[in-house]
């Protein structure tokens, strides 16, 4: 095994010799899950295609393994490509934005879209959602693949945006579940203070109120659940 620094754990170090494209082609949702199950024995050093033999060579250097050809049920090594939208075709259905797993494409609802090369990392996430099939991968490193069309200055802003588009996403998703935990707590005060009501008035309220009450204990444990994870 590789000398490795007491401050980090192997899952640390390998994410930090992944390319951080965050295109999945390692079978796994993102760089760090691929560096942990590498790390853990469940994923083999060569299933990484954007970093290329130089990749697999650095893997397999920090793992004390044997350099070995990508795996090619994960792809093939190849000159980097960025993501091209045509514009006059676009529709505006944000599915690319959705997909892009580092915010490299500008634009919203309705409207044309563009794609921001120097923030793309060639995943191909964006091209399979579009309903009108208008994005193109175009290489823009010929004759340089892998870890020579990708620098570390690259990966690591990558990782940056990977990680505030993560951090983006949750904090909307918790502000979303807050405006409806109000609008449900709401709606129960409403039922509750309903009066003057007939039986049959009164049996629908107290199976609205029991359909509010389970959304609201829902909402309370997928928060609960949301914090011990990020604590």
């Amino acid at each position: 095994m590789a000398m490795t620094d007491p401050r980090h754990s192997i899952a640390d170090l390998l994410e930090d010799l992944l390319p951080q494209t965050q295109c999945t082609k390692c079978g796994y949702p993102s760089c760090r899950l691929y560096a942990e199950a590498m790390a853990d024995g469940s994923a083999s050093h060569n299933q990484c295609p954007p970093g290329g033999a130089e990749g697999v060579a650095r893997l397999a250097a920090a793992l004390g393994k044997t350099v070995i050809p990508i795996n090619p049920f994960n792809g093939a090594e190849r000159e980097r490509p960025v993501a091209v939208i045509d514009e006059a075709a676009c529709i505006g259905c944000t599915l690319c934005i959705q997909a892009c797993p580092v915010d490299a494409i500008a634009g919203a609802a309705k409207q044309m879209h563009t794609v921001i090369p120097e923030l793309c990392t060639g995943c191909d996430l964006c091209v399979a959602p579009c309903p009108v099939d208008c994005i193109a991968m175009l290489p823009v490193t010929p004759g340089q693949t892998g870890w020579d069309a990708w620098s570390q200055a690259q990966a690591d802003a990558a990782r940056e945006r990977y990680h505030a588009r993560t951090a983006r996403l949750q904090r909307e998703k918790e502000e979303n579940d807050a405006r409806l935990a109000a609008k449900a707590a709401a709606k129960l005060n409403e039922v509750e203070n309903t009066e003057a009501l007939s039986d049959a008035e009164r049996v629908e309220k107290e199976r609205k109120r029991a359909i509010i009450q389970a959304a609201l204990e829902r909402a309370q444990l997928q928060k609960e659940a949301m914090s011990k994870k990020t604590s």
